[in-house]
């Protein structure tokens, strides 16, 4: 049986070395011309937002840059914070609250995208991400000839054991250039951290308006994007932002099992995703102590390496991070499977509202 791994891992292992050679990155020192407008959604954010808004502040590059903030009912002063880091540097707008069959980030980026009708690139940031002086401008160079492009930044902070298998999901089960090409809307990706989009091609897909009851928003607009015939690609924000998502196992729990049922189109595909990583990356571990520790200790190093050429490709921490990917991808079943559960419950809640 172990014998059996060795054919996939091996694939899937050159796979992401594939990736990682063609992975796209937003050029440094950039400078556009283009009308750009950065967008900023908060929500209970006062604590964290000051060095996301300070990073904005301090972009060069883009002339003319327009930085619009939205407070959607915050109970935690993010506005007053907001007014004394940027006074009238930044626009701030107080948002409405989400008619019903809306969620709160969807309807969010959807008033701050209507509050700059000639822009013609909309950035939208996240305020737990910290953009380099020249990011905003190298994002939008980045995105030339596509309608969407999604730049992963650097993920800092807590969940080490979690965190790193974002990046190496997509390196790992993405064909990177095919998705470019590929008009299929399942064959997309996107990270709402920081997300590049023409004003053409958002408008032309529905905007947030048409992805408005998603709970992974950003995965939904690259598929609106794709299905109204636009094109969209993924890129290596590392050496331009970073993004500091959780600061404890708690939080981040909570934010992981919110959105990780809406990944998968039914349960039983997630069980079988589930299955076969576990299967994958899991398994060869509990042979090492027997007569297949030779072909369990390949298997177990092909995950291992596929691990570290995804760090070494987004800037990640290689180790002691892809030493321990089995526990990585137990840890990331578990995740799936409380996921679901607390949404048969429906205790599923985000920011004070309901998921």
């Amino acid at each position: 049986m172990m014998w059996l791994l060795l054919a996939p891992l091996l694939l899937l292992t050159a796979h992401t070395i594939v990736n990682a050679t063609l992975l796209r990155r937003p050029p440094r020192d950039a400078v556009t011309d283009r009308r750009v407008a950065v967008l900023l959604p908060l929500r209970d954010e006062a604590s964290r937002v000051t060095p996301c808004l300070e990073a904005l502040l301090g972009q060069r590059g883009v002339p003319g840059l327009e930085i619009v903030v939205l407070d959607d009912g915050s109970t935690d002063g993010t506005a007053e914070v907001v007014r004394s880091v940027a006074g009238d540097k930044v626009r701030l707008l107080t948002g409405a609250a989400p008619p019903a069959g809306w969620l709160g980030k969807p309807h969010a980026c959807a008033q701050l995208a209507a509050a700059v009708p000639s822009a013609e690139i909309l950035v939208f940031v996240d305020a737990d991400v910290v953009l380099a002086p020249d990011a905003v401008a190298g994002g939008v160079i980045a995105a030339d000839g596509f309608d969407l492009l999604s730049p992963y930044p650097r993920i800092v902070g807590s969940g080490r054991l979690i965190q790193p298998l974002l990046q190496w999901s997509w390196l790992t089960f993405l064909p990177l250039r095919a998705m470019e090409r590929s008009p299929r809307p399942s064959l997309a990706a996107a990270g709402g951290q920081w997300l590049v989009a023409t004003r053409a091609g958002y408008d032309r897909a529905g905007g947030h308006t048409a992805v408005r009851d998603q709970v992974l928003e950003d995965i939904a607009l690259a598929r609106a994007v794709k299905r109204a015939g636009g094109r969209v690609a993924l890129a290596d924000g590392s050496a331009l932002a970073t993004c500091r998502m959780y600061d404890s196992w708690t939080g981040l729990v909570d934010g992981y099992t919110k959105s990780l049922w809406a990944s998968f189109p039914t349960p039983f595909i997630a069980g079988a995703v589930v299955v076969l990583l576990l299967l994958l990356y899991a398994l060869p571990v509990a042979f090492l102590a027997t007569p297949w520790w030779p072909v369990a200790a390949a298997a177990y190093l092909l995950g291992v390496a596929g691990r570290l050429v995804t760090a070494r490709a987004t800037g990640g921490r290689a180790l002691p991070g892809a030493l321990a990917h089995p526990a990585s991808i137990i840890g990331f079943a578990y995740l799936i499977t409380l996921s679901f559960h607390r949404h048969r419950q429906g205790t599923l809640t985000w920011r004070g509202r309901a998921v």
